[in-house]
């Protein structure tokens, strides 16, 4: 049996397994299972592989019992079984055989027929990594790499990476890229990370090819190439992968070295969003919003923010917050936009944080606070919002929440005017005309004091 035999060849070779078989020769009831299992010389059989298989696995044969393994595992000839499977794994892995050895450690780190145990699972990938098995010691670099079973060591996931990566194994080429990319015990290197992106994106690796397509977007270890990564992108983003999806919605609705066409993008924002990418949610409310790509729609748009919003995005609470707090195509809804922004808010969202601040200041949705509002203020003025910066100036002036100081009014509003908020550019002069030389200094060296500790 070879990859040049011929139809008639097969059926000549089945005849002779089926003959011996019968005798009761374990390695020919191997060999007409498997042509039973592959169809080869004749129809494909499931249920007549596993009869064959199963008599060789029972006279001991490591490699009919792997395959029975595999049979139960996969509900292939016989009902699904993951005890089978695990039985029959272990009798061919306990004989050294490596595929087994592999498959009994996937067993172990999915908890399937046997109780999850990482330790156990690297023992036998280590078992099938020493026999070169490749796929196996991909999955040993990674359980170095994660600190499954043992301590994370990225020197030892970089060695076993690098072994089966050389073997051709896609997924080590994919995550040795991803070691050098991120500097992993290793020295970081965009060049090196590249060279084995390109070889595991040459095998189809969806991840890998997008992740070629980002090198060339942002010149990361080869020059910027749009027009390249583009490509690179699409063939990921035509095998399912989101964040390929995504990225290429981004290019074509900024015509990022390409011509923008903003329905495209609108339509790979799409693909994405309905597999769950929390940005391309994001980004598809805003393209219904505005009516981007598509004819504008406030009911959909809400829809995405929604989606978005409730898997955690804070830009999407915030705009939930001011679609409600406005009623923009929805019942005007103070109570919900306070929600939304608080739950923006507390994620750092500085906007949010501003708007949440203005509710309380004037009663809108919670009860009037003015102390909560200043805290918020503060929150957001610190990240260096203008419109909170200003707010809180507000705030010191009038001593509304906080003992009223115009040396802290003149010098948030000051902030405020710098980072180009109109209202508050008007209101300094203002402000400064009421303050003696002595306040406008004491003003001037506190905000000196905020840009020296804000200047990230």
């Amino acid at each position: 049996m070879n990859n040049r035999h011929t139809t008639k060849d097969s059926y000549q070779a089945y005849v002779w397994f089926r003959t011996a078989a019968e005798q009761g020769n374990p390695y020919a009831q191997f060999n007409l299972g498997l042509m039973y299992k592959k169809g080869e010389g004749i129809a494909r059989d499931d249920e007549r592989a596993f009869i064959w298989l199963r008599l060789a696995a029972l006279q001991g044969l490591a490699f009919a019992q792997n395959h029975l393994g595999a049979m139960y595992y996969n509900a292939r000839g016989v009902a699904q079984s993951d005890k089978e499977a695990v039985f029959w794994f272990r009798r061919a892995a306990s004989q050294g055989d490596a595929s087994a050895q592999q498959n009994l450690g996937q067993m172990y780190k999915k908890g399937r027929g046997v109780r999850q145990s990482d330790e156990l699972a690297l023992a036998w990938f280590y078992r099938a990594s020493e026999q070169g098995i490749a796929s196996a010691q991909a999955l040993l670099g990674e359980a170095y790499a994660q600190g499954r079973g043992a301590k994370k060591n990225y020197a030892l996931a970089l060695a076993w990476f690098r072994k089966a990566a050389l073997q051709g194994d896609a997924s080590a080429q994919l995550n040795l890229g991803l070691v050098y990319k991120r500097g992993q015990g290793v020295e970081q290197s965009d060049a090196q990370a590249l060279a084995w992106f390109r070889q595991a994106a040459a095998q189809g690796v969806a991840v890998a090819q997008r992740q070629v397509g980002v090198a060339y977007a942002e010149g990361l270890g080869v020059a910027p190439d749009q027009l390249r990564a583009y490509a690179w992108l699409s063939r990921a983003a035509e095998q399912g992968d989101t964040d390929a999806q995504f990225n290429l919605g981004v290019m074509l609705a900024r015509g990022q070295g390409i011509e923008k066409d903003e329905a495209r993008a609108f339509a790979w924002y799409t693909r994405a969003a309905e597999c769950g990418h929390v940005l391309a949610q994001y980004n598809l409310g805003g393209m219904y919003a505005s009516g981007r790509g598509v004819e504008r729609d406030l009911q959909q748009a809400l829809t995405w923010y929604c989606k978005a919003a409730e898997q955690g995005a804070p830009n999407a609470q915030f705009n939930l917050g001011v679609i409600y707090a406005n009623g923009h195509g929805v019942n005007r809804d103070e109570e919900r936009a306070v929600h939304w922004y608080r739950t923006a808010a507390e994620q750092g969202d500085a906007s949010a944080q501003n708007n949440l601040g203005v509710m309380y200041a004037n009663g809108q949705g919670v009860p009037q606070d003015d102390a909560l509002a200043v805290r918020w203020y503060c929150r957001a003025a610190d990240q260096g919002h203008a419109l909170a910066q200003y707010n809180l100036g507000g705030m010191y002036n009038s001593g509304r929440g906080v003992t009223k100081d115009p040396v802290r009014s003149y010098m948030w509003i000051s902030l405020a005017a710098e980072a180009g908020d109109e209202t508050a550019c008007s209101n300094q002069t203002l402000i400064a005309s009421k303050m003696t030389p002595t306040e406008i200094g004491s003003a001037q060296d506190l905000t000196r004091q905020w840009r020296q500790t804000h200047r990230g």
